[in-house]
């Protein structure tokens, strides 16, 4: 941490930090960060987005980030904030490129002596029946009224074409699809970047990976989402709306600019691009943003079953048999319409959540039935070299964060560092020497998504818990990864 910012930062206790409402002119509220000392060396120009974030009009409690904090488009990533619905604003900036970026998490009833050499299979399989990489086009042909359909209905229209099971929505976050979608609001440039890609996974820090369950922190509560032993095998799926997320939020940043002008918003970074949550650019982007997040379910859940199916040929017995069960599917990057109490009165907020995961505590009506009483299932990927981690929700998140926590590790470098640092050196037999097998579609992707470009995750989550924003439960390591 420089010098500047070590006298502007207040520590509030060892897993929080303030930045003072004074430290800018413009600033409406104060900034909070959640992480431990060690942390903030690695977060100078992102702690600068936390402070400017509290400028924006109508923002309700303090301008947030979790630990995963690291520089971003406008909002750091890691950046939650709340505006007023009634006179706050809304920001593309706040949700990010890749809308509902998010993880979905299968269990099974398999263990490590189940899948002794057969996780090459497995993995070449997966790569096999997940298109994947750059551009890439997936097998779900669609037309235009198809596709906004898929706009409309999400991980539903999925299922009701033959991809998965309907148990899977119950376990999905908004049932894999937002109401307020609206297709009108969609350009022909999005369809065009979209109808291709359903059902791909994509590139960069989107995988596929064959995990074993390697620590149960609460077995309690473990087993309500599925998880009963060490040595079990789970699957995760990270991916978004793809080149259609990416284009609905260009269309939108483009009228978010003349929409500055013609309400007189001033911000602190021309990144920053917002309109007012019920002007007609503000909820014309929350319809947008809409289909592009039902777009990413559809997307997760075509990907699902092909897991299944991958695991069926492999393993020679069906999914079911096999308990490939969905824990729960989570989204990332995304501006919710939500009731939280403020000043002891519930109120109507617009929650921006980028790179941070909604953690309903125990008791929300919004968590599923079954998890009730253990709060939401929280899944938190590392890096591909590592561990990854599942959570839960907390009634502290509930009251300090908007029921909101860390999303991943968080980069502490960039791709193109990554790649150099990596130059001469083979990331898929490094890995393969530790036990995890890698397919992917070239030798960079491996280098910017190596481990030393990330924070542990270890810390990133025992800050979270440190914090109370949300409590461990399993953690998992990888055996095969399939990346783009």
């Amino acid at each position: 941490m420089n010098e500047k910012w070590s006298h502007v930062l207040q520590k509030i206790d060892d897993f929080r930090w303030r930045i003072p409402q004074s430290y800018k002119s413009c600033m409406r509220t104060e900034g909070i960060i959640f992480a431990t000392e060690k942390m903030l060396s690695d977060l100078d120009e992102s702690m600068e987005q936390v402070a400017n974030v509290a400028c924006l009009p109508g923002i309700v409690g303090p301008s947030m980030a979790m630990p995963d904090i690291h520089w971003g488009y406008g909002f750091p990533i890691g950046g939650v904030a709340a505006m007023n619905y009634s006179d706050g604003v809304v920001s593309p900036g706040g949700v990010g490129y890749d809308i509902n970026c998010g993880v979905r998490l299968l269990r099974s009833d398999l263990t490590l002596k189940d899948v002794k050499g057969k996780i090459g299979d497995l993995i070449d399989q997966l790569y096999l029946n997940v298109p994947s990489g750059v551009g890439g086009e997936g097998n779900i042909r669609v037309d235009e009224a198809e596709l906004k359909q898929v706009m409309k209905k999400g991980a539903k229209w999925m299922i009701e074409h033959g991809f998965g099971w309907p148990e899977d929505l119950e376990v999905s976050e908004e049932h894999g699809a937002l109401a307020i979608a609206d297709p009108t609001t969609i350009s022909s440039e999005a369809i065009k970047r979209g109808r291709p890609q359903l059902g791909t996974l994509g590139a960069g820090n989107h995988f596929l990976e064959v995990q074993t369950v390697d620590y149960i922190y609460d077995e309690k509560t473990a087993a309500a989402f599925g998880i009963t032993e060490v040595g079990q095998i789970t699957v995760m799926i990270h991916t978004g709306s793809r080149g259609f997320g990416h284009q609905v939020c260009d269309d939108n940043l483009r009228v978010m600019q003349k929409a500055m002008q013609k309400y007189n918003i001033p911000v602190p970074d021309r990144q920053l691009a917002c309109a007012p949550v019920t002007s007609e650019e503000g909820q014309r982007y929350l319809g947008a943003m809409a289909c592009a997040a039902n777009f990413a379910w559809a997307n997760r859940q075509a990907i699902a079953h092909w897991v299944r199916e991958s695991f069926e040929k492999v393993m020679g017995a069906g999914a079911h048999k096999l308990g490939l069960r969905q824990v729960y599917d989570v989204a990332h990057n995304m501006a919710k319409i939500e009731e939280h109490p403020v000043d002891g009165k519930l109120t109507k907020l617009c929650v921006h959540r980028k790179g941070a995961t909604r953690a309903f505590g125990p008791g929300n009506v919004h968590v599923p039935e079954m998890y009730r009483e253990f709060g939401q299932p929280v899944i938190v990927p590392g890096d591909m070299g590592r561990y990854s981690f599942l959570l839960a929700g907390t009634e502290r998140a509930m009251k300090q964060t908007w029921g909101s926590t860390c999303h991943g590790a968080g980069r502490v470098m960039s791709r193109h560092e990554a790649i150099k640092k990596m130059r001469g050196r083979d990331v898929q037999e490094e890995l393969a020497q530790r036990g995890i097998l890698v397919r992917a579609k070239g030798r960079d992707t491996l280098s910017e998504e190596a481990s030393y470009a990330y924070k542990d995750v270890a810390d990133v989550v025992a800050t979270c818990e440190g914090a109370g924003i949300s409590r461990l439960v399993a953690k998992m390591r990888p055996l095969g990864v399939a990346k783009g």
